[in-house]
């Protein structure tokens, strides 16, 4: 008899951390839409970076609409935590 083993990789609270810093400029903007992409609603991607990310934020609003909420958690000179909330 064969086991199928499935994997449940939802976090219970439905919150995901994303820490944008550790990643390549060059790839930063792909790597946020694939992980906001692969939210279920009602989902939070906790970002982290190291500036405010108006050009991003600006992109989020064109693609998602009123699809994800945006909400600041801490803003500072040193950097940024967003809430982004998938509807």
């Amino acid at each position: 008899m064969t086991t199928i083993h499935v994997h449940n990789h939802t976090n219970p609270d439905g919150i995901y951390g994303f820490d944008a810093r550790g990643i390549a400029k060059r790839f930063r903007h792909a790597a946020i839409f694939g992980a906001l992409d692969a939210l279920n609603p009602g989902e939070v991607m906790r970002f982290v970076n190291d500036h405010d990310p108006i050009p991003l934020l600006q992109q989020m609003q064109a693609r998602y609409g009123e699809g994800v909420e945006i909400a600041y958690r801490e803003r500072a000179p040193e950097g940024v935590m967003i809430d982004f909330i998938k509807r």
